[in-house]
């Protein structure tokens, strides 16, 4: 099976070829909010190596948030027409499970009990997920704001690894000695793979002209400050 793996939800921007769970083609972009300008240019690269090695593409792999709207919206565009376009059926990755299988190997060796992936949502709220470490969902997704209380319960039993960017701006307010934090981990396309193919040998697939990302929240517009009037 060949899968062309799509991550926009943060700053970061990847895509990822793979082909019966080897990554053949990968690209990055750390710059941050350059999703409408690389993500584009990443595809053509990418559809053209497919070309180049007579491969059929047989699904497109969104991930599909929570996380930036507008990120969101681009990867979702961008998956939906790779996929009328040739035919392809469409999964969708939950984001946070996959940067906690992205940190799993790390969390573990770190002594966790669980995990919890974080996305930066605004000042001090964030997205997160709380799942023991076979990647079991233990609390569902939720927006929520961190202060010292945050996630007592757990601490006071278990190691709770927090990662991803949500989880920098938590280190100074969880100051349980539970509460490990692991620095590094953000969502990236080229780690989907197994996530992607688990979904397709499940036929686990989304609705093209139905599907819609997963926002979690609806999206607040804001005014630049030093917008002119």
């Amino acid at each position: 099976m060949t899968i062309l793996h799509i991550e926009t939800t943060t700053d970061v921007c990847s895509i990822a070829l793979s082909c019966d769970g080897k990554v053949l083609f990968h690209r990055l972009d750390m710059q941050g909010h350059n999703h409408a300008r690389v993500l584009p240019l990443f595809v053509d690269e990418a559809l053209s190596f497919l070309k180049e090695e007579t491969l059929q593409l047989d699904a497109v792999a969104l991930s599909r948030g929570p996380g930036s709207y507008t990120g969101l919206r681009i990867g979702c565009s961008m998956a939906k027409g790779i996929c009328y376009g040739i035919g392809a059926k469409l999964i969708a990755v939950d984001t946070l499970k996959l940067m906690a299988s992205m940190a799993r190997g790390k969390a573990l060796e770190m002594g966790a009990d669980c995990l919890c992936p974080m996305i930066d949502a605004r000042r001090m709220e964030v997205y997160d997920e709380l799942l023991d470490t076979n990647l079991n969902e233990l609390e569902p997704v939720a927006a929520q704001i961190i202060d010292e209380d945050s996630f007592g319960k757990q601490l006071l039993r278990q190691k709770v690894v927090f990662l991803g960017n949500g989880s920098d701006k938590c280190r100074e307010v969880l100051k349980h000695k539970n509460a490990l934090f692991l620095k590094g981990i953000y969502p990236d396309a080229a780690c989907m793979v197994s996530l992607s193919e688990e979904a397709f040998a499940k036929k686990e697939f989304v609705d093209v002209a139905y599907y819609e990302p997963f926002y979690l929240k609806e999206f607040q517009a804001t005014t630049p400050k030093n917008k002119v009037i």
